[in-house]
């Protein structure tokens, strides 16, 4: 079987190090990085860096790549785009390729009623922009989000975002009328309850929710991720999620499904939502639809949508046409190459590695996912479940040094996360598995001697 990490040097290289001398100087700490490479190409799911270190991707830029780095048909609508113009700015002058995206996106997203597409640069302008739009319609102003959820960090999303450290902290205060509901967590579930009855019980708090805490009749939107993501790839069970939308078309509140991660193939739909049986008033989407290009849209509901008057919505370089012909080119190549059915079967791979390692080892434990969007905890042990934060970033630097991009996620740290590209071959999957499995057993294995 072809080898395809090739490592040259030690992590950084000597070129690397070079320019992390010249970063330090000129660049905050607060911005910061997991591999202390620097790239110089990107192909699939392979990174090269400047020392001519070969990596093998399972990070995917946070989940921005699911099509894969530098895709021949992205490649080649964004050459195509730049020759003919790169900036107008939608609100100077139109183009025609903001029009097909919203047709499509519209019509790919769940519901069969009339919708609309607006379009941003980032997630967290996706977000902020599906809060004014819901509270323009309701004419309510009060946000509820949920505990372990990101939203971004802007001043509204820093708001619904839960982690404190680092996306909150020193940065307050924050916005007014934004609340934040409990959304289930089934591994760390009260031990006296099975599944069925913590599923009831976090339905119950929901409710219990909306009397102590904030009254629904206040409520302009409910953001939900369908899996959380920087929470620690949490999956909730369906009929909580049905349960809060239900409450929501009871009480005239907008259900904004955040699939700024969990969209476009991830999960093994277009859509996380889909998986849940319920329709969004509004999606929020970024990451993975420009794959790469900054671009983000809310695709919702066109009586909710259309609320908003000219100039309430967009900006400078919203929508550009060099992020919509990116998307379309997306959503071309997850169609032509089957990607929603790739995540299904990429998952499953995942997650039998993941029980093999839970298998092996007492420290490796939670393991769950929804179509490619898995995640595994690192603990003490299995059974006090205590969050091992300092042993997770171990095994993600020795997956590093082996050649492997790995990232971890979680309230506690202490979650690996896979975020590969759908595009990734069986062989280089198996690859990235094994260096997975040889870093946790280099950092785990010796604790058993």
């Amino acid at each position: 079987m072809k080898d395809f990490v090739t490592l040259n040097t030690a992590i950084p290289g000597p070129k690397s190090q070079s320019l992390l001398e010249r970063r330090q100087r000129v660049v905050p700490k607060g911005i910061s990085n997991g591999c202390p490479a620097f790239v110089s190409k990107a192909k699939g799911a392979l990174v090269e860096d400047i020392d001519g270190n070969t990596f093998i991707d399972f990070a995917g830029a946070i989940g921005t790549i699911n099509v894969g780095h530098s895709h021949p048909q992205v490649v080649k609508a964004l050459q195509e785009q730049a020759e003919n113009f790169i900036h107008t700015g939608f609100n100077v002058m139109m183009y025609e390729s903001y029009i097909e995206l919203a047709e499509r996106l519209t019509e790919l997203a769940p519901g069969e009623f009339s919708k609309q597409a607006a379009f941003f640069n980032s997630g967290a302008e996706a977000v902020e922009n599906a809060v004014k739009i819901a509270r323009k319609y309701t004419k309510r102003q009060g946000v509820v989000s949920f505990t372990r959820g990101f939203h971004g960090r802007t001043l509204m999303t820093m708001t619904m975002t839960s982690k404190v450290k680092p996306y909150k902290y020193g940065f307050g205060p924050f916005a007014p009328e934004v609340y934040k509901a409990p959304y289930p967590y089934v591994y760390r579930r009260p031990e006296e309850m099975n599944e069925e009855q913590y599923s009831q019980f976090m339905i119950q708090q929901f409710e219990q929710f909306l009397v102590s805490e904030v009254a629904p009749e206040t409520i302009a939107a409910v953001v939900m991720e369908p899996v959380q993501g920087e929470g620690g790839f949490i999956v909730p069970d369906k009929a909580f999620v049905q349960r809060v939308y239900e409450i929501c078309k009871e009480n005239g509140i907008v259900f904004v499904a955040d699939e700024i991660q969990t969209g476009f193939g991830r999960t093994g739909g277009y859509f996380a939502i889909e998986h849940f049986g319920v329709t969004p008033d509004l999606i929020t989407i970024s990451k993975s639809m420009g794959a790469g290009m900054p671009i983000s849209g809310v695709i919702g509901r066109e009586e909710i949508m259309r609320v908003s008057e000219p100039g309430e919505l967009g900006g400078t370089y919203a929508g550009s046409p060099l992020g919509c012909q990116a998307a379309l080119a997306v959503l071309d190549i997850i169609e032509k190459e089957n990607l929603n059915n790739r995540a299904q079967v990429i998952g499953q791979k995942v997650m039998d590695k993941f029980q093999q390692l839970s298998d092996r080892f007492e420290q490796v434990d939670g393991i769950r996912g929804l179509g490619a969007m898995c995640a595994l905890e690192i603990v003490k042990d299995k059974n006090s479940k205590t969050p091992d934060k300092e042993t997770t970033g171990r095994i993600v630097k020795e997956a590093t040094n082996r050649g492997l991009l790995l990232l971890s996620a979680g309230v506690f740290g202490n979650v690996i996360r896979i975020l590969m590209p759908l595009t990734i071959s069986d062989e280089q999957l198996d690859e990235g598995l094994s260096i997975l499995e040889d870093a946790t057993e280099a950092v785990l294995a010796p604790q058993y001697i």
